[in-house]
């Protein structure tokens, strides 16, 4: 009897912990998307306008779900917060140039994990948790770092599928070379597994960029 006690206790304290995750998480998801919701810049999707943010940070968790559907929580927040309110530090803040460019994307980096770091601790997440969704969102030690690793996959994937053509119209100056360039270079950031993710038939590749696509990733 004594045994069962204790065993019924665990199970509880257990259960308990678990009700207790989901709904910080979910309170996590709610200060993500209530902060994306802010985002002035609006687009149009299958006729329903959007905060651009808020429908990038859904893109992410959903090709999470269907890359690395077994990620657990901190993971998930950090792939959600990869471009937390970034309308807020706008490329025209910083100069023109290479130079000017790397200055905005490295404090971008630093604005969205300070920024997701910010809402998990509302939210009531430890400061272990919040340290490592922080690192990944950061880029830290990429190619060295599993999570920052599965930030960069899901962020190719999604630019991959949803974003490429709409960047390939908005340069038509760009000659093939210079497309072929910037595939491999994406290619290149992305882990093996996502690599053969994207060529297994689970991405959508964008139909016409498909010749360019695969001309680029056979070297």
């Amino acid at each position: 009897m004594y045994y069962i006690r204790i065993n019924c206790t665990i199970i509880c304290l257990h259960l308990c912990e678990m009700i207790y995750m989901q709904s910080i998480f979910e309170k996590a998801i709610k200060l993500m998307d209530e902060a994306n919701s802010l985002d002035p810049n609006l687009v149009i999707v299958d006729g329903k306008k959007w905060p651009k943010e808020l429908l990038y940070s859904q893109r992410m968790s959903e090709m999470l779900q269907r890359f690395a559907p077994d990620t657990d929580d901190a993971m998930k927040l950090a792939i959600r917060g990869q471009h937390i309110q970034r309308w807020m530090s706008p490329r025209t803040d910083y100069p023109e140039g290479r130079q000017g460019y790397f200055q905005w994307r490295t404090n971008l980096y630093k604005f969205h994990a300070e920024a997701t770091g910010k809402l998990m601790a509302e939210a009531g997440y430890s400061e272990e948790s919040i340290e490592r969704a922080m690192k990944a969102v950061g880029k830290k030690a990429l190619k060295v770092n599993p999570d920052s690793q599965l930030l960069e996959d899901i962020a190719d994937l999604v630019f991959i599928e949803h974003y490429m053509l709409e960047f390939v119209e908005k340069h038509p100056e760009y000659d093939e070379e210079k497309w072929l360039d910037i595939v491999r270079k994406t290619w290149k950031k992305m882990s093996t597994n996502a690599q053969q993710f994207a060529l297994s038939g689970a991405l959508k590749l964008p139909e016409s960029l498909v010749p360019l696509i695969q001309k680029a990733v056979a070297g």
